[in-house]
């Protein structure tokens, strides 16, 4: 009996003092393993940040656009409001980057065209630019018109009356002396003038591969 009142104290004692250290200094925890992130816990991928669209490419007013035709128009046979095609002739070019290839495809209307009247006037054709294509995809422009006039009939119905008129004295003078060549001289002009009128009528046309220079009147944003 009287060892057990001596071991007794000591196991008490030994027993507060393993208490005292565990709970002073614990073990460390791995959270790790205890509490996973929630993404990695469900499975799902993290959301990448959504990618900022690019700016768009603007080509500003102003801008000159040199164009080939792909085909002749003409005042003969074309009218106002009949389309046209033409591809870029030169790369367009600002601020040492290429905005348009040389060869974009552009497409346009006849702003104008007329025949001359027979004896005075002139004839016109004009031509305006519309959308261009890039990329698979069509923009709408807006640029000025070229335009192309015939020469005046002034020169030309000069030398047809003219010539009509030396003709007629020539022969009335043959036929009938002075006053022959005054009645031929008549008759002449008469005729060089309805020759004038029969054959008055000018037209105007642009070939095949001519270059043409528009200028863009609104900014146009791709």
């Amino acid at each position: 009996m009287r060892k057990w009142f001596w071991i007794a104290p000591m196991l008490i004692a030994a027993g507060c003092s393993r208490g005292t250290k565990t709970a002073a200094n614990p073990e460390p925890v791995d959270r790790s393993l205890s509490s996973p992130p929630a993404a990695a816990a469900s499975g799902a991928p993290a959301a990448a940040a959504p990618a900022a669209a690019p700016a768009p490419v603007v080509i500003p007013r102003g801008t000159p656009l040199h164009v080939r035709l792909t085909a002749a128009v003409d005042s003969r046979r074309n009218r106002t409001g009949d389309r046209f095609s033409a591809t870029l002739s030169r790369p367009l070019i600002l601020g040492g980057v290429v905005l348009l290839p040389e060869g974009t495809r552009f497409r346009g209307h006849v702003t104008q065209a007329g025949a001359s009247g027979r004896l005075k006037g002139r004839a016109v054709i004009g031509l305006a630019l519309d959308n261009l294509e890039y990329q698979g995809r069509e923009y709408g422009v807006q640029t000025t018109s070229v335009d192309r006039v015939s020469e005046a009939h002034k020169k030309r119905n000069a030398v047809l009356i003219g010539g009509g008129t030396g003709l007629g004295a020539a022969l009335g003078a043959l036929a009938g002396g002075p006053k022959g060549a005054l009645i031929g001289a008549g008759a002449g002009a008469a005729a060089g003038t309805a020759g004038a009128a029969a054959t008055g009528k000018l037209e105007v046309g642009i070939p095949a591969e001519a270059e043409l220079r528009f200028t863009l009147r609104e900014s146009v944003a791709m």
